[in-house]
């Protein structure tokens, strides 16, 4: 994050793709918006840049690239870090959109994009971050079943292990703790977790449900309550 002379933080973004007319677009209006842009034009340098650069609060990354495309860039970046990701995906290209967040990405927004929807995306990221890491009325920490969250510092643990979330796991799974032993319905979780509405036909709510519960090596401990939503089961 950089910061500006009068003690402004502004965030960094970097955009990933090697389409020059849409990164200039995007770069311009974010930019207008108050954020930091950088730009690469393929994965290989992207890669680079998002493990050795100056440290960027949120990748966007399109998943169609030459030399390195979004997929192998994302599964070497989330060996490494849990830096947010927003993938940009092809329209209809749901086999890509559920492997990226099968791989980690935090959101998606097909392409063509439009600059408005992006720009509210990276601000949910954004905001969520923000709210656990200032507001001071966050709780220390968040324990059932065996898993503890400490939401101030965006960290998990399963007994004395590590338990590594992306940015997005780490939310859904906050708001899931939060409501041990009750039911969270699809629809408040997305405005909970992901800060905006779920829209129709959307299951990448589903899709990060998924990939927690091979996290946390017991299904169960998540479960299914079909046609209301999820429970975390409270021991």
């Amino acid at each position: 994050m950089f910061i500006l002379s009068k003690g402004v933080a502004m965030s960094r973004v970097l955009l990933v793709d090697d389409d020059d007319l849409l990164t200039e677009l995007l770069t311009e209006y974010l930019t207008a918006e108050g954020l930091e842009v950088n730009r690469m034009p393929d994965g290989e340098k992207g890669v680079q840049e998002i493990l050795n650069g100056p440290g960027y609060d949120v990748v966007v990354l399109d998943s169609m690239m030459p030399k390195m495309n979004g997929l192998d860039v994302l599964k070497t970046v989330r060996a490494q870090s849990k830096i947010p990701v927003i993938m940009l995906t092809a329209k209809g290209d749901d086999i890509d959109r559920i492997i990226g967040l099968e791989m980690g990405a935090d959101d998606y927004v097909p392409k063509p994009c439009q600059p408005r929807e992006l720009l509210a995306r990276i601000n949910a990221i954004l905001r969520r971050a923000q709210q656990t890491t200032e507001n001071p009325s966050v709780v220390n920490s968040i324990s059932a079943s065996g898993i503890t969250l400490f939401p101030a510092k965006r960290q998990a643990m399963i007994g004395d292990a590590a338990l590594e979330l992306t940015s997005t796991e780490f939310n859904l799974l906050e708001v899931l703790m939060r409501h041990a032993g009750q039911v969270v319905s699809k629809e408040n979780l997305s405005q909970e977790a992901l800060d905006r509405k779920l829209a129709k036909f959307d299951r990448s709510i589903d899709v990060h449900i998924s990939s927690i519960r091979h996290k946390l090596g017991d299904a169960s401990l998540i479960q299914t309550v079909r046609g209301l939503g999820y429970l975390f089961v409270k021991n």
